[in-house]
């Protein structure tokens, strides 16, 4: 892909958590741009995102040692997508063990591997949230470790072990925080979730008073292809749109489809209702609910933030992320349409 003045053609990348969003899509980028792409996936992954691709596909498990060395044997670029975003579990450890111990046995694969680059997929909750909606970069302070939970606090601690390791092993590590990314295909849809529920005319609600950044799948990809090239070692880039709120957000679904108009506004109070709820059934069944407090605390707990870094360093510019919200909505009545 040749995006203005950076372009990835011949760079020879690898891509691990090619099965995910984000990761799918950096592939596809890659790919046709005309890099030497390598992914790396579990024999279970899922490659319907990637599926058609003219890539180098490896199986095996990214976090042992020697096949995540043969995977990065003679490749310039990683780009580290592998994440769990599972907010709502229970047991926070499967949180821990795949985000941070699991990104550590490849960071210190990495800081022998002789890389140009390795680009790091991290998440706008690492940054901070202004007080009284005021907008945030990569350098305000972090201000609510406290209210954070599990799944931030294993986030926080994957970033810090990156950029620890850049600055102590050598590794040529960027970070890049992505917003919510939206956009087809989303096989798994997860961000997506109330896009595609009001797309497919199941969410007579939205909530009022909140809101999120985001950003186009392909503009975050872009941003990480990018980053490989222009992005300084060591840095964190803000890969996010805008603000957008709740109410913005499915009703720009259900618009592009002609779907009927969320048109219930419910207050907070509700959402952590239901959350209370989800995490007492959690607490007697031996069930995963995919609601809880803490999940319910990420939906309203954040600000506007600044991409002006990325802009300045990386020449990221994003499109507006209507347009991509509009594709995600309309894949998602073609699948089910098609009984995909």
């Amino acid at each position: 892909m040749t995006s203005d003045d950076v372009t990835v053609a011949g760079q020879r990348a690898l891509v691990m958590g090619a099965s995910g969003n984000v990761g799918a899509c950096v592939t596809r980028h890659l790919a046709a741009g005309g890099a030497d792409v390598r992914v790396l996936l579990r024999p279970t992954s899922s490659t319907r995102g990637i599926d058609g691709a003219d890539i180098d596909r490896r199986l095996g498990d990214p976090f042992d040692p020697a096949t995540a060395a043969a995977a990065m044997a003679d490749r310039d670029v990683v780009y580290y997508c592998i994440v769990d975003t599972r907010a709502e579990l229970k047991d926070p450890a499967p949180l821990f063990a795949t985000n941070v111990e699991g990104l550590r046995k490849v960071l210190d694969v990495a800081a022998d591997a002789n890389l140009d680059k390795f680009v790091f997929l991290s998440t706008i909750g690492t940054i901070a949230v202004g007080a009284n909606g005021e907008q945030v970069d990569e350098d305000t302070p972090f201000n609510w470790a406290d209210r954070a939970g599990s799944y931030i606090e294993s986030r926080r601690a994957a970033e810090q072990l990156v950029l620890s390791y850049a600055a102590e092993r050598g590794v040529p590590a960027v970070v890049v925080n992505v917003s919510n990314p939206y956009g087809p295909p989303d096989w798994q849809p997860r961000q997506g979730m109330f896009v595609q529920m009001a797309a497919l005319g199941k969410m007579p609600f939205y909530v009022r008073g909140v809101g999120s950044e985001v950003v186009g799948i392909d503009d975050a990809a872009d941003a990480m292809l990018r980053a490989s090239v222009r992005g300084r070692v060591g840095e964190r880039y803000i890969a996010s749109e805008r603000f957008m709120t709740h109410r913005e957000l499915v009703t720009t679904a259900a618009d592009a489809v002609g779907a009927r108009r969320p048109r219930i506004g419910i207050p907070m109070s509700v959402v952590y209702g239901f959350a209370y709820l989800a995490d007492a059934i959690g607490s007697v069944l031996p069930v995963q609910v995919p609601m809880s407090r803490q999940s319910a605390f990420l939906l309203a707990h954040t600000s506007p933030a600044s991409h002006a870094k990325a802009t300045r360093e990386l020449g990221w510019t994003p499109k507006p992320t209507e347009g991509f919200i509009a594709r995600a909505a309309e894949h998602y009545v073609q699948r089910q349409q098609a009984g995909v």
